[in-house]
């Protein structure tokens, strides 16, 4: 199965899913689902209040559960784990076994984002206007869709550079990334992450503009350096993304001496009633 992670989201529920290229459609985590109909914020109370349910559907030799398969999602600590999921099609029959207010409003939320990916396939603009109507519905300057929208392009044309050079898989690209961004701002990934008091969501997605540009400087830098030298394999490109990401650092340093004011910081966008938001000053660099 050729599977392509995102997350989706429905009233403020994030709902993990994986693409099936083959297949051509979406599987979502049925646990997400079912915490989105009793709106239950607590994974683990939904993930029991599923087992009850898939209990007695087993006992009433129920179709529905036999559909669904185990497919290893990322959970709140950053691990992968074999966690339940559904296509569109089983999710469909499941709600009904929940009593919920929210079953009509998710089976119509299913229709839409269950066949987005293959609407995407032959029409890849219409995954950047709805990233950008998501944005905006979510308080988003344009300024910083601007600058998030180019920062992904930049980001785009190094993954496609690097996997041209012989890097292959999530875990070769998540290593190169982080060499990039421990480079440039002194933190790692998930170090950053945990300033910004975030988990599952995109850490892009909680930059401020700052952080936006010097990162994609620091990728843009790092391409730039690789096609120099034609970087192949881990090895090289982890060089280029060292010296790519101390062009962006050294920048990011000036700013700050000049500023007195650190570009990293625990600015988030998340709603009032998550908001872990810190306030941080200038850090030292190793």
């Amino acid at each position: 199965m050729n599977k392509e992670q995102a997350l989706a989201v429905f009233e403020n529920h994030q709902i993990r899913r994986l693409f099936d290229e083959k297949a051509e459609r979406w599987f979502f985590s049925v646990v997400d689902i079912v915490a989105a109909l009793i709106q239950q914020p607590d994974y683990q109370v939904a993930r029991k209040y599923w087992n009850k349910v898939k209990e007695r559907l087993k006992k009433e030799g129920s179709e529905s559960v036999t559909k669904c398969h185990q497919l290893k999602l990322e959970a709140a600590d950053g691990k992968k784990y074999l966690t339940d999921v559904a296509d569109p099609e089983t999710l469909l029959r499941l709600i009904q076994s929940v009593p919920s207010s929210k079953a009509e409003p998710i089976k119509l939320w299913l229709a839409k984002v269950g066949y987005e990916r293959i609407q995407d396939m032959s029409d890849p603009a219409r995954s950047l206007d709805r990233a950008r109507q998501y944005w905006q519905q979510h308080g988003r300057s344009e300024k910083w869709i601007q600058q998030r929208m180019m920062g992904q392009e930049t980001r785009n044309k190094l993954t496609d550079y690097w996997s041209e050079h012989e890097i292959k898989g999530e875990n070769e690209y998540a290593i190169l990334t982080n060499i990039i961004h421990q480079e440039w701002s002194g933190v790692s990934v998930k170090q950053h992450k945990e300033i910004k008091g975030i988990k599952t969501q995109n850490l892009r997605d909680h930059m401020s503009e700052a952080e936006l540009i010097f990162t994609a400087l620091a990728e843009l830098s790092s391409r730039q350096i690789a096609e120099s030298v034609e970087a192949t394999g881990m090895v090289e490109n982890a060089e280029a993304g060292k010296k790519g990401g101390g062009i962006a650092k050294r920048a990011r340093l000036e700013l700050e001496e000049k500023t007195g004011a650190s570009v990293v910081t625990g600015g988030n966008f998340l709603p009032p009633a998550g908001r872990g938001k810190k306030k941080l000053g200038n850090h030292a660099d190793e």
